[in-house]
Formats: structure tokens, sequence, C-alpha cells
């Protein structure tokens, strides 16, 4: 081998060094992809797909059998420029994911069902979808106002246990979050729901 395809082999090889922890990087996380928003009859159901990938510490965690939770928030405010903004439709939707070493499966908990998957990214797969959801109406509703939404999902450390909330602050493997998703929209109807792709 001469010299130049040695310092090209070489370039090459460090290259790869360095770009292996921004590639990690890009693996985990939350990243939204789209949201639906559907009225039926006087209530209004919100639709998520989304990507949540786990890292290193928090698949360990999982292991030790440490529950994880996981929150969907959606809100609608009313933007009121004579007065304070007021949130007049929520959404809290909480799921935890859990490994039981016994059986060597991964669960997903919510209070109206519980679901069992044989690995790590069938669960992951299913948390990150959000069906039919109904949003909880808080005050009157204009359907010819522009409103802002806003949706997040993140890993909820105030639901773990107090040893591990202490490591986890300040502590960016703990940080599980998908950036906060904001738009400006009118109510949707039966005849035109709303629907708009994530970033």
């Amino acid at each position: 081998m001469n010299r130049t395809k040695l310092l090209c082999f070489s370039l090459f090889f460090w290259w790869l060094i360095l770009m292996l922890p921004a590639a990690t990087a890009k693996a985990e996380g939350i990243r939204i992809n789209s949201v639906s928003l559907v009225a039926v009859g006087e209530n209004y159901e919100i639709s998520v797909d989304s990507e949540i990938s786990l890292n290193p510490t928090l698949e360990q965690a999982l292991e030790k059998g440490i529950v994880l939770y996981f929150v969907f928030k959606f809100s609608l405010v009313d933007v009121r420029w004579y007065w304070l903004d007021e949130e007049i439709v929520r959404g809290k939707y909480r799921v935890g994911l859990r490994y039981y070493a016994l059986t060597r499966q991964y669960h997903l908990n919510h209070g109206s069902f519980s679901q069992s998957f044989n690995t790590l990214n069938e669960a992951l797969q299913v948390m990150g979808r959000l069906h039919d959801f109904t949003l909880t109406v808080k005050s009157e509703l204009k359907r010819d106002i522009d409103y802002i939404a806003s949706l997040r999902i993140w890993l909820d450390l105030t639901r773990m246990p107090k040893p591990f909330q202490v490591e986890a602050l300040g502590s960016s493997r703990w940080d599980l979050s998908s950036d906060k998703l904001e738009w400006r929209m009118k109510l949707p109807t039966p005849e035109q729901p709303f629907q708009m792709k994530g970033q």
C-alpha cells in the first residue's frame, strides 16, 4: 500500500470515528411525525404518530425493573390581546413502559389497557402512536378564530423512584423529550379534519 492510499484510509477511518457519536445521538430521542385532530360530535380527538428511541442508560433502567412513563401533552390556547391567554382544550396522556425479566417481555400500561411485546422496538413503535384520544374542552369554543396549538412528548422523571430522580437531575442521559411543536389553527369540523406533518 503506497503512502497516498494509506493517508486516504487513515482519513476515512478518523472520519468514521468522528461521525459515530453524531449518528448515535440522532438515533436517540423523540420525533413527532404527524398530528391529526378530528371533530366527533361535541368532542375532539387527537392522533399522533411519533418515533421514540431510548439511549443505553434508559434501556439499562428498564432492565433493572424501572418503569419509564411517557407523557403526550396537547393544548389549544386562545391568545387574547386584551387579557391573559386562556387554555381552552387540553389532552394529557401518560403511558408506562416496563420490562419483566421473568417472561422477557415488555409491557405498555395505561389506565384502560395493558399490552405485551417480545421486543423493545415493538413496544416503542406502539407507544409512539396515539390514536383517537379524546381531548378535554375547558371553555367555550369558537369556530371562526385562530387558536395556538402545541404538542410535546417527554419522559416523565417525576414518576420514577427518588434515587433515580436525583441521578437524573441535570443529566442529559435521562433527558428524553421531543421538540415542542406549535402552530396556528382553526377548529376542525367533521367534514374537514386537521392534519399536519411534524418537523
